[in-house]
């Protein structure tokens, strides 16, 4: 505080050296600068230096005691509000923003000097220092030094309190040379030709912005500092632009001058500041965007809804197979290839309403591969205003996926192989009564008797029950057990609660009664092995969920209906322990189980949960310690509910065609005795031949061998149904629309692909004897009626030349 008082009464001496208003108002003013630079940087608790420096400046001419302190106070005042305000607005100390220099020239100078000024004057009319005549123009004068004391005093002291050495020392000595000549060669000689001398002062200015734009804040504020000393020593002398013989008028003139000049070069300093630091970060953002794992690209807005991409990072060209170059000045909605109408929507309507999206897609590389993306797509409003640009990141979660399809199908598996037990009771009962009643056939046979004959025929009927039932539990398990099958297509949930119930029937029977209560439910678009995955794991909960001893007092309860919005609700309601309060918030949390080891793995629920969302539905809980649980599944119904195939493919029983034409039949299977079977079924009525690899088939063909109608296996070892399929396409074209398939289950992704997309119809194994026959007989009659088309035009040609 003593020495801001010291300082300040010294530079407050060499001011009122300079006073043109009674000898105590002066234009020149520099103790304000000390006293807000030191304020600003060591706080306004350091007020009582400026008071005391204030105090013994005014005393120094001769003024009364009161009137000492009232300018002493109103000097403080000022000064204290000054510091105040710039901490307040959070003015950084190194004038490196243009709010900054704002907050300097126009709070703390134009507006806080305003109180000393104010305050000053008056206390010198009330001291009868100063007459009422000259009030305002001592106001006046007092304002323009205080803002000149903070325009050209604050900002060297608030910069050079971080002291550095400019990076160009040899450019900064240089042009420091050439702003003290260029000065002294206009304020501190006589011209005599004064309008040379003021066109002369102009280039001042370029100087200053050239020390701003070079050296920033701190440069501008020194060279502002030693342009202003120089001219103002010249025109106290009577020397250069500003002197007209009038030194009171001339100062006044003069600080004009050097106010448009210290703010002309701080605002241009700061500008150049801000720019550069933009730059840098722009520099940095680059570098870290080019740098990131995850693929990124820049796309401006050019019209409604439409991009054109103005950046791609390295990790996008790498995760879509494509240089950099190649995907600038392009749509980036190419990049997608063909997706779903839905998502194009999605992202077409967030990019016209400027919102952010998240979304799944699937992104084609130029290799052929599919990669699985999650994109989060980010505008941005680099105006303020309308959106300009998005910002796309790309994640490639391809390996996740795969992890998470293989989590979907071990739980899928984990909830069947639970059940193993009682399904494996399930099959045994109609496998025992097969075999009991094919052996007592085999006996009867034995009696060679038309008793015999009697007997055997009951027998086969108990036999062909016992495999029915049998083929009804496996469908069951197909349904459950299906591996990666994302299909999605019109599910009847009330269709789909049977198996499941079948399935789980014998292992709850022990625990609890199964109800089954169906209301009206719409169809919902989805995939019947997951939803069916869903619903079992939750049967499976449920069971669990009881105690096993006393199934007349538990029930579990599977309910259809629709709720009010018009979704398709299904509930599984347990009479079971229930869920802890403190456990309910975390039972859909991945690995998290209350189950004893070896009972539950914790993925069920959020396995469930994950399914249910991305079929656009919710899975609800609700439940009471000890009263039970209700777990409900919300799904939205489905926009159409009745399903168009998108071909006439039947997998079911065809229906019995009129013609009789024995043909000739080649089987293909790799199992001998289903072979052997299907030969023995079709030799009455067809000529047949047998093979059991896909070789021998070829080999057949290959030898001059045609046949009316080929059934083959799909699933075969070495050359399957499909790559027989192919073979034949190039051997012998004409037969691969004679073939019919036979699928015991697509377990590859490839046989799945393949019977999606081929036109031959394909029967499900075990397939019954009336529809393989019925199928070899509609072939022969497509083919009949195929041959019938292509004769006419031959003989209407005929006819034509007889006539």
């Amino acid at each position: 505080m003593l020495v801001l008082a010291g300082v300040y009464l010294a530079v407050a001496r060499l001011g009122l050296s300079l006073a043109t208003v009674g000898g105590n108002v002066s234009p020149v003013w520099p103790p304000t600068g000390v006293a807000l630079a030191a304020l600003v940087l060591r706080g306004p608790v350091l007020w009582p230096g400026v008071f005391l420096g204030a105090c013994l400046a005014t005393l120094s001419t001769g003024v009364p005691p009161t009137v000492v302190l009232g300018v002493a106070t109103g000097n403080t005042l000022a000064m204290v509000l000054g510091a105040l305000l710039t901490r307040r607005l959070r003015m950084d100390a190194d004038l490196s923003r243009i709010r900054d220099v704002v907050i300097l020239c126009v709070g703390a100078g134009a507006v806080c000097t305003g109180v000393s000024s104010l305050i000053g004057p008056l206390c010198l009319f009330w001291g009868g220092v100063l007459p009422w005549a000259q009030m305002s123009h001592a106001v006046w004068v007092w304002w323009v030094g205080d803002m000149m004391g903070v325009l050209v005093v604050a900002p060297p002291l608030l910069l050079l309190s971080r002291p550095a050495w400019p990076a160009r020392l040899g450019e900064a000595l240089a042009l420091s040379g050439l702003t003290t000549v260029l000065g002294v060669g206009i304020f501190l000689f006589r011209n005599s030709q004064p309008g040379l001398a003021h066109a002369a002062s102009f280039l001042l200015f370029p100087i200053s912005a050239l020390a701003a734009l070079r050296f920033g804040p701190r440069g501008a504020g020194l060279a502002t500092l030693a342009i202003s000393s120089v001219a103002i020593v010249g025109t106290v002398r009577g020397q250069g632009p500003f002197s007209s013989g009038n030194v009171a008028q001339d100062l006044l003139v003069l600080q004009l001058f050097i106010v448009i000049n210290a703010v002309t070069g701080q605002l241009l300093a700061a500008a150049s500041e801000e720019r550069r630091r933009a730059v840098e970060r722009l520099q940095l953002l680059a570098t870290t965007v080019r740098g990131v794992h995850e693929g990124v690209f820049i796309a401006e807005v050019v019209g409604q809804g439409r991009l054109r991409t103005v950046f791609a990072n390295e990790a996008l060209s790498m995760l879509l197979g494509r240089p950099p170059e190649e995907m600038v000045d392009q749509d980036p909605c190419l990049l997608y290839g063909d997706q779903d109408p839905r998502l194009s929507q999605r992202v077409h309507s967030a990019l016209v309403a400027g919102e952010s999206l998240c979304v799944e897609v699937t992104v084609p590389r130029r290799d052929g591969r599919i990669v699985s993306t999650e994109v989060l797509l980010s505008p941005v409003r680099a105006t303020g205003g309308d959106v300009s640009h998005f910002v796309a990141t790309h994640r490639d979660i391809t390996a996740t996926k795969e992890l998470q399809a293989r989590l979907v199908a071990a739980e899928r598996v984990a909830a069947v192989g639970t059940l193993a037990a009682g399904v494996g009771h399930e099959i045994n009962n109609p496998l025992a009564y097969l075999v009991l009643n094919l052996e007592s056939a085999s006996r009867a046979l034995a009696e060679n008797g038309m008793m015999a004959m009697r007997d055997v025929q009951t027998s086969v009927r108990g036999a062909l029950e016992g495999a029915e039932r049998i083929r009804l539990i496996v469908r069951d398990l197909q349904v459950f057990s299906r591996q990666g099958d994302q299909e999605r297509s019109l599910v009847d949930l009330n269709a789909l609660v049977p198996p499941a119930v079948r399935i789980i029937s014998h292992a709850l029977r022990h625990r609890a009664r199964l109800v089954e209560e169906f209301g009206p439910v719409p169809k919902v678009l989805g995939s019947e092995a997951r939803l069916g995955q869903v619903l079992l794991n939750l049967l499976v909960n449920a069971m669990q969920a009881v105690p096993e001893g006393n199934p007349s007092l538990h029930e579990v309860r599977v309910r259809t209906s629709t709720d009010v919005t018009g979704r398709a609700r299904v509930d599984v309601v347990d009479t079971g322990v229930g869920i802890a309060p403190q456990v309910m918030s975390r039972i859909f949390e991945p690995f998290f189980t209350t189950k004893s080891s070896g009972e539950g793995t914790g993925l069920g629920l959020a396995i469930c949960q994950q399914i249910v969302r991305t079929h656009g539905g919710d899975l609800e809980v609700r439940s009471e310690e000890g009263k039970g649980s209700v777990f409900t599944m919300y799904l939205p119904a489905a926009p159409v509910q009745v399903e168009v195939p998108p071909r006439p493919v039947s997998r079911s029983k065809v229906p019995m065609p009129s013609t009789g034409r024995r043909g000739r039949v080649l089987v293909v299977d790799d199992e001998p005795r289903l072979a052997q079977s299907m030969r023995l079924l079709l030799e009455p009525y067809h000529d047949v031949v047998t093979a059991t690899r896909g070789q021998d088939a070829l080999a057949l063909v290959a030898a001059g061998n045609r046949f009316d109608v080929i059934l083959c296996d799909l699933q075969m070892p070495e050359i399957d149904g499909a790559a027989l399929f192919r073979r034949l396409g190039v051997m012998a074209p004409e037969l691969i629309e004679r073939v019919v398939f036979i699928s015991g289950g697509a377990y590859t992704a490839e046989t799945r692909s393949f019977i999606e997309t081929v036109q031959n119809l394909v029967l499900e194994k075990p397939v019954r004897p009336e529809v393989l026959m019925a199928s070899v007989d509609a072939a022969l009659a497509a083919l009949d009626s195929r041959e019938e088309d292509e004769r006419e035009p031959v003989v209407a040609r005929a006819g034509g030349a007889r006539h």
